[in-house]
């Protein structure tokens, strides 16, 4: 009883924390920033780096994306800045999906964990702000959808997995996750979707359909990879600053390994329609 209500209590803390911080840009970068840091911090323990360099990159990626006109003075050179982070970033998780499928243990050779810390976890946290800023306005709503479909998706497929999942999805990495589970989540996140564009009026059903599908496919893949680094670590959580969740990382596998993707397609929306 005393762990369920600790799980809840810092669960009710972080969405709160988040909700909070989507009425202002500066908030919501500054709340992202620190978010950023302690998820590095736990994900350089899980690969053992220990030199400083990570951080450096994540601050000037992150403050130049995030403050590009600020920092700049102009909006030049931005998207041209983008499609370079995107192509890379999705190039780099392209081979941890390989990795997750054909290595025992995924390779963490020394230029390997420098393209992590980098192309992995930093410029995640950079989509993240740019999905909130997509098209150079702020619309809070956009990220808060995509946060919703990510935590729907991961509701329903702990319970239909727990109550009705027969068939293992990955045993060697996640026992306890099974193909029932990754349906019934898939199955719900598709049904918020009616219901995050009716209420935010931000995308339309149709988009916010197709949005919930790459989030649940890319998100769970995202938590895959995260459990294997894990597993490979030898340790059961990232960390231990959410009582009852473990830590930060634990919580935003799977929206920062969506990420890139959700912004390709916002992307594609804007040239097709």
């Amino acid at each position: 009883m005393k762990e369920t209500l600790t799980r809840s209590l810092s669960g009710v803390l972080y969405v709160a924390l988040l909700i909070i911080s989507l009425y202002n840009i500066h908030t919501l970068i500054i709340l992202f920033f620190i978010f950023g840091l302690i998820s590095l911090q736990e994900f350089n323990k899980l690969i053992g780096v220990k030199n400083a360099v990570p951080y450096i990159i994540f601050v000037v990626l992150y403050l130049v994306f995030g403050y590009w006109q600020l920092l700049i003075k102009t909006g030049d050179g931005l998207d041209e800045a983008t499609k370079i982070l995107q192509v890379i970033t999705i190039f780099v998780q392209l081979f941890l999906i390989k990795d997750l499928f054909s290595e025992k243990e995924i390779p963490l050779f020394a230029s390997k964990r420098f393209l992590l810390t980098t192309f992995y976890l930093s410029s995640a946290f950079v989509f993240l702000i740019l999905i909130a800023n997509y098209d150079n306005q702020f619309n809070p709503l956009l990220l808060l959808g995509t946060f919703i479909v990510v935590w729907v998706n991961d509701t329903f497929a702990y319970f239909v997995g727990k109550n009705y999942g027969r068939q293992k999805l990955f045993p060697s990495i996640s026992p306890k996750k099974t193909v029932e589970g990754f349906l019934g989540g898939l199955f719900f996140a598709c049904v918020s979707s009616y219901f995050i564009a009716t209420f935010t009026g931000t995308l339309t059903t149709t988009h916010w359909l197709l949005l919930s599908v790459i989030i649940s496919v890319f998100g769970t893949i995202g938590d895959l990879i995260e459990s294997k680094f894990k597993r490979q670590a030898g340790v059961k959580d990232s960390g231990v600053i959410m009582p009852g969740h473990g830590g930060l990382l634990d919580r935003f596998d799977s929206i920062i390994f969506a990420a890139p993707f959700i912004y390709l397609f916002l992307r594609i929306l804007k040239y097709v329609s």
